[in-house]
Order: C-alpha cells, then structure tokens, then sequence
C-alpha cells in the first residue's frame, strides 16, 4: 500500500477530510427522512418510495463501475489527478446534484426527484473512492482501522443530525414544497463551499507509480470478499435505517406518529455514531489496559450526553426516554474489549451481535423491539471501516482500484431496501398485516450472517494470483 509523504502532521488534512466524511453522512441519511415525506406526497406503495435508495445507492454501482473500467484499461485516475482534485470534483458535482432538488420541486414529479438523487450519489461515488482510502494511507498502516474509525464517527455525527435537522426542516419548518427546496438548496451551497475549502487546503498526496498501467484488483481474495461484505452491509443498514420510521409507527411496536419516530431514528445513527468513536479507541495501537478503557467510558458518556443535548435542542426525547440507551453503550463497550483489537475478530463478533439484535426485531413487540431495532446502530458502527481496512490490505498499487469496486458495492443500499420494501408489500398482500414488517428483517439478517463469516474466515489474504 502507497503511503503519504512525510508531513509534520496529518492534523489539518484530517479534519478536512472529516467533514467530508460528516456531510456525505448527513446527506445519506436525509433519504430516510424524504421517503415517508415523498411516500405521503406522491402516494406511493413501499416498493415505489425505496426507489429514493434505489437511485441514490444505484449511483454508487454505476459511478464505481465507469471508474474501475476506465482504470483496467487506462489506469487510475486518481492516481492522474491526485487525491485533491478528485474531492473537488465529487464535491462539485454533489452540488449540482442537491441544487436540481429545487427544480423538481416545481415540476412535481417523483421521477425528478430520483434524477437529483442519482446525481447527488454520483458524487458521493467520487467522494468515497478517493476519501477512504486517501485515509487510510495518509498516516501509518497500522494506524489506517483506527483513523477510519475516527472519520467514520464524524460521517456518524452526520447521520445523527440529519434526521433531526432534516425533521426539522422537512416535517415542521417549512411546508408543501419548499419542505424540500430550500433544504436541499441549502446543502448545494455548503457542499461548494466545502470544495473551496478543499482547494485552499495543502494536502499531501501519495507518491504515485505505474500511473498508466493496468491494474489487477481482483486477483486479491480479502478484496473480491470484501466487496461481498460491503454491499451487505451498506444493503441491510440503509434498509434498517429507511424501515426504522415505519416500523416504531406501527400499533404492535410503539405506534409514534413521525415527528417522534424520527427522534428515535437519531438513536440509530447516534448509535452508529458513538461505536465508531469507541472503535477508533478500541483499535488503536497507542493505547492499551486501563488507559483504553478509561478513554473509552469517557467517549461513552460523552457520547450519551452528546445524544441527550441534541434531543433537548430538538425537543425530541428526554431523559427518561433515552437512559436505555445508556446501557446499550456500556454494552457496546464491553464487547469491543472482549473483542480486542484484531479488526477480523471484531468485525466477526460485532455482526453476529447485529444478528442477534435482528432476531429480537423479527420476533419481539413493544419497547423490546424498538431498543433491538435501534441498538443495531451501535453494532453496525465499526462494520464498514474494518472491512474496508482489510479488504485493501495489501494491495498495493492496486489500492485505487480496489476502492472503486468496494464503494460499486454499495449497490446493496440500492437493492436490498428495494427487496425488502417488495417483501413487505408481498405478505401484506397475502393478510400478514404488520408481521410482514418483522418477518421481512430475515433479509438483513443473512447479510449479517456473511459478515459474521467475513470478519472470521473471509478476510484472510491468499497470496495472489499472478
């Protein structure tokens, strides 16, 4: 793997790169808050109203696909135009995306909404193919788990805010149209004034070699598994997460109306959130014994009060509604000590965790199937940094590439919220009423199942093929 010219720190670029890592968070996340606001306008079936995911994940599988064919036969153009540019450009052409959200709202058409969508994750697409990796070996390799943890947890912050801020916005602030115009208007010109940012900030590029020449990602087995694994999961995370408002909706769960149900929607991103800080914790190699759990119980709390503020601001929940929360944390942090600091075993041990909790949804009611729905969040946390770090572990001059087919992978938020909103449609259809809901989280479950064996078994290297 490229590694980063010597700097005096890394500091700067981070927190750039970190707030980009925050606002592609943010913006995912606004999905879940536009489908039941777009479900509620149009008139749409489950099926029709995930197409918001199908589109904006489509995006990533088909951006990633143009990338990594161009680079199997022209070599990687990141490696052409640098790390620098390529933020630039996804940033941009992130903005273009947001700003066409302002046009379909006065042509009022659904479909237009999915054409901004589509652009919107067009740049994401080139955010994450040049910012993941860029993370990962822009300091020591044995701190990249660690470091992709920390800007995980800032996307996390990102996708904790959302569905309060775009609640906010979309369900109480602004009403009929401008609901959605002046949000994503907003977002248009926060995203270029990030890519100035971008532009007016040094950031040390990797020394590059073999710029023209073809690569061979997929001769790497943790990689080709690893692409598996990534559309796993970004498939049954953005499913849970787009499903979680309809399902605290419903009478044999909790039966909240949506201003509140979003309010616990921020618990499962939160959740997300927090694991992440912890995970950046739990897997450096700078700290060890009493000092790592100290940090981390530490992060915990603040974590925990960070969810409390924000909630309090919004009037959303308070204390009395959140303090299950509290054990989930502690809960949470107990396992990544278990679990040590191997980012196989803990990727193994964190999705068979995430099963058990989707086994709790699929056959539990009331406030117990809330907390297991939500508590998912806290195990789905360290999932994508960890297998991104393994699966381009020893790649090389391949690493660009390889990034490419892990985020065309993201696919799986494209198709499997699609899949199982069709599932729920199907059994409704057959009189299963709300069972259809818990029944269809079989789906998320098999994903998990991959993973627990990816983490395990699957992200062995084999020395590879020639």
């Amino acid at each position: 793997m490229s590694t980063a010219q010597p700097s005096p720190s890394i500091a700067k670029p981070m927190a750039v790169l970190t707030t980009l890592f925050f606002m592609w968070g943010f913006m995912t996340v606004m999905n879940d808050v536009l489908i039941p606001h777009l479900k509620a306008v149009f008139t749409l079936s489950w099926w029709q109203s995930m197409l918001v995911q199908f589109c904006f994940f489509g995006a990533y599988f088909l951006g990633s696909l143009a990338y990594f064919l161009y680079s199997n036969s022209q070599g990687d153009p990141i490696q052409r135009i640098g790390y620098k540019r390529a933020l630039i450009a996804g940033l941009l052409l992130s903005a273009a995306g947001s700003l066409l959200f302002v046009p379909a709202t006065y042509v009022h058409a659904y479909g237009f909404y999915l054409v901004a969508l589509f652009v919107l994750g067009l740049g994401f697409t080139l955010l994450q193919i040049a910012a993941n990796p860029f993370v990962a070996i822009i300091g020591p390799a044995s701190g990249a788990s660690s470091r992709l943890n920390l800007a995980q947890g800032f996307n996390s912050l990102g996708t904790t805010l959302a569905p309060l801020i775009g609640g906010a916005l979309i369900f109480e602030l602004f009403k009929g149209d401008a609901a959605v115009r002046w949000p994503y208007a907003f977002f248009a010109l926060l995203l270029v004034g990030q890519a100035v940012w971008v532009w007016a900030t040094a950031l040390p590029e990797p020394a590059h070699t073999n710029i023209g020449a073809r690569q061979h990602a997929l001769r790497h087995r943790q990689l080709r598994n690893g692409m598996a694994a990534i559309f796993c999961y970004v498939g049954a995370e953005v499913a849970i997460g787009s499903l979680i408002i309809g399902f605290l909706e419903m009478k044999g769960v909790m039966g909240l109306p949506h201003d509140a149900a979003k309010n616990y929607l921020s618990l499962y991103w939160g959740g997300a959130m927090c694991g992440r800080f912890l995970g950046a914790a739990a897997l450096s190699d700078k700290l060890a014994g009493a000092a790592k759990a100290a940090l981390m119980a530490a992060i915990g709390a603040a974590m925990f009060l960070l969810l409390w503020v924000v909630n309090l601001l919004d009037g959303g929940l308070e204390l009395q509604h959140l303090w299950p929360m509290a054990v989930l944390i502690g809960a949470n942090m107990a396992v990544f000590l278990l679990a040590g600091s191997r980012p196989g075993r803990v990727t193994g041990i964190f999705a068979g965790a995430a099963m058990a909790l989707v086994l709790g949804v699929m056959w539990l009611g009331g406030a117990q199937a809330m907390w297991a729905i939500l508590a998912i969040g806290l195990f789905n946390s360290i999932l994508w940094s960890n297998i991104f770090t393994l699966a381009i572990h020893g790649l090389g001059e391949d690493t660009g590439q390889g990034s490419s087919l892990l985020v065309m992978m993201i696919l799986g938020g494209a198709l499997i919220p699609v899949l199982q909103g069709g599932l729920i449609d199907a059994m409704q259809a057959r009189g299963l009423g709300e069972t259809a809901m818990h029944l269809s989280f079989a789906l998320p479950l098999v994903c998990y199942g991959y993973l627990a064996w990816f983490g395990f078994r699957g992200s062995v290297p084999w020395k590879a093929e020639s």
